[in-house]
């Protein structure tokens, strides 16, 4: 018997159901949940997960989002490890920053950014499943935080000064949910996204704010059967993805080994090196792209860049 409450996944969701309007309650009650604070989303703008190569459209799936605030919320989930991940996601945020500012006008029209990383994999070591990242200017020898302050029009009319915020005001925000880490104790809403983003699953007892709509709108039983055959591909695109990126490791991790010893009997390396040359060509043919194929051989991006 299939689970009543069993939902389709959050990467899919994001590239087919939730971009429409009627559907923004979803993303909703999933930010509100994440900032502690009630969103409203007003607007879906262009993101990059539309991607034209077919490998990359499942590694990874993102969505810019604009509330009633103003500000801009980056949605991505990423379903494999990238080395270089945390330099990426600061190149979004900024590149949603340069991109929103017209020319001409003042540098305090910048656009809040804030970034949500919902991650597949296990990013860097601690005891957490959510880590909060924000730029605060703190004195080298007081430690107290810096206060600004700026002028504005009261109600009455009247100048007057506020403080500024300077960590939720201006610049970017980065949350990291590590799926992987959850361990399935629900203690709050945000705890309930996560045991759906990482389970699948809405359990009835459930009641963040939304989630009751997610658990409707995201059954796969609500499925009409090309929706549901679309998504099944796509499923079974994801485990194969999968298993090429641990297959290409184990490959990587003999290669080394016996690369090494054939290296040794010789008093050479080059037959090692030359197993992760041979390892690099076949990441290369399957569409890799050059930072994942240097974190499984070893090789540098130089390197890879010369076997292409």
């Amino acid at each position: 018997m299939l689970n009543q409450n069993r939902v389709i996944r959050f990467d899919w969701a994001i590239k087919h159901i939730l971009r429409d309007k009627a559907n923004f309650d979803i993303l909703e009650g999933f930010l509100s949940a994440v900032l502690r604070e009630d969103v409203e989303v007003i607007q879906i703008l262009e993101s990059e997960s539309n991607r034209d190569s077919d490998r990359l459209k499942y590694n990874r799936v993102d969505i810019l989002v604009k509330d009633t605030k103003n500000r801009y919320l980056i949605i991505e989930i990423q379903n494999q490890h990238e080395s270089d991940y945390l330099y990426r996601m600061l190149f979004g945020a900024s590149k949603v920053i340069i991109d929103t500012l017209q020319i001409g006008h003042s540098y305090t029209d910048i656009a809040k950014v804030i970034s949500i990383s919902i991650l597949y994999f296990n990013l860097g070591s601690g005891n957490d499943y959510v880590y909060y990242g924000a730029t605060q200017f703190v004195g080298l020898h007081t430690k107290e935080p810096l206060t600004l302050r700026q002028q504005e029009k009261s109600e009455k009319d009247k100048i007057v000064l506020r403080q500024i915020n300077i960590e939720k005001e201006i610049f970017p925000e980065y949350y990291l949910i590590q799926v992987e880490r959850f361990e399935d104790v629900v203690n709050s809403p945000l705890d309930e996204w996560v045991y759906m983003l990482k389970n699948e699953e809405i359990r009835d007892e459930f009641n963040a704010r939304n989630i009751v709509q997610a658990r409707q709108k995201l059954s796969v039983l609500q499925m009409d059967a090309d929706k549901k055959r679309q998504y099944e591909r796509y499923m079974m695109d994801l485990v194969i993805e999968r298993d090429v990126m641990e297959t290409a490791k184990r490959e990587a991790r003999i290669e080394r080994i016996k690369g090494l010893e054939e290296g040794r009997k010789e008093g050479r390396m080059e037959g090692w090196k030359e197993g992760r040359i041979e390892t690099a060509r076949k990441m290369l043919a399957k569409g890799y792209d050059l930072t994942e194929i240097s974190e499984v051989t070893g090789l540098s991006l130089t390197e890879i860049e010369a076997l292409q």
